[in-house]
């Protein structure tokens, strides 16, 4: 049977492509099938500071007037970017790779993720594959909680005033992802799903821990939903903590997740 020269070239294209899909380096991913993670008494911390050399502005005043009920919160101002004497919060930091192939127990602690002033409260979080997100409603108003994540199932659940939390899990790795309100634009959240304990966020003084980690060197990231990612390695020696800091130079840049590019919006100074 004789092939066409088009037959044999699509052919040949699957081919490389195959093997070129093949060839990539992935990143490993502890699976449930793997030992269980014991402590042995020798590990340590991460500690740093987040700073922020980009020049401090006002806050943006969010649009509330669709509600009555939000604009009696009494506080419009953007929590998007947060700084204070030069330190940068809710930035997501975690350890991206160099951490032993085992398991981790999955916390019975549940996340909670709450609504009140009309908006997302914590905006960062982070939470284990399998563990429960409990989501609130503060607010005597109604919201609509929409997750818009990618390797898991996107939901969209409208959430009453005075209704019960509602409670997911996320099965699967997924490093950031949004969290929106429908009936109310401007509230976001971001989420990020990992198989490990290790992540943390910078609070009010730029401050992070990622805590008890086995003595090894690690990849660690430090990502901002507005200044994109850092990435810088720390090595941690037995009871001995490791620091490691990040800076933001207030340049804006696409977020790396399922969001896209943000609204540019100036920094919020903290009193």
């Amino acid at each position: 049977m004789m092939i066409s020269k088009q037959t044999l070239f699509a052919i040949l294209l699957v081919l490389a492509t195959s093997l070129s899909l093949g060839c990539e380096r992935k990143e490993e991913v502890p699976s449930p099938t793997d030992p269980p993670w014991k402590p042995a008494g020798n590990e340590a911390n991460i500690t740093g500071r987040i700073s922020f050399t980009g020049v401090d502005a006002m806050p943006a005043m969010m649009d509330m007037s669709q509600d009555p009920a939000c604009l009696g919160s009494g506080d419009s101002a953007s929590d998007e970017v947060m700084t204070k004497d030069g330190k940068l919060r809710n930035v997501f930091i975690y350890v991206k790779s160099g951490l032993p192939r085992v398991s981790f127990e999955v916390p019975a602690t549940e996340v909670v993720l709450d609504q009140k002033g009309c908006r997302f409260s914590p905006r960062v979080l982070g939470l284990q594959t399998g563990q429960t997100l409990s989501i609130s409603n503060s607010d005597q108003t109604n919201h609509n909680v929409h997750p818009v994540p990618k390797a898991n199932r996107e939901w969209n659940q409208s959430q009453m005033a005075g209704q019960g939390p509602i409670k997911r899990k996320f099965t699967s790795v997924e490093e950031l992802f949004p969290v929106k309100c429908n009936m109310h634009p401007w509230m976001l959240a971001w989420v990020s799903v990992l198989p490990h304990p290790f992540f943390a966020v910078s609070g009010q003084d730029g401050a992070y821990a990622i805590k008890g980690l086995p003595p090894g060197e690690y990849e660690v990231v430090a990502w901002h939903e507005k200044f994109g990612a850092r990435t810088g390695k720390a090595l941690v020696k037995p009871n001995t903590d490791a620091n490691l800091d990040f800076s933001f130079d207030g340049s804006a840049t696409k977020a790396e997740s399922n969001k896209g590019t943000l609204k540019m919006q100036p920094a919020l100074v903290l009193p």
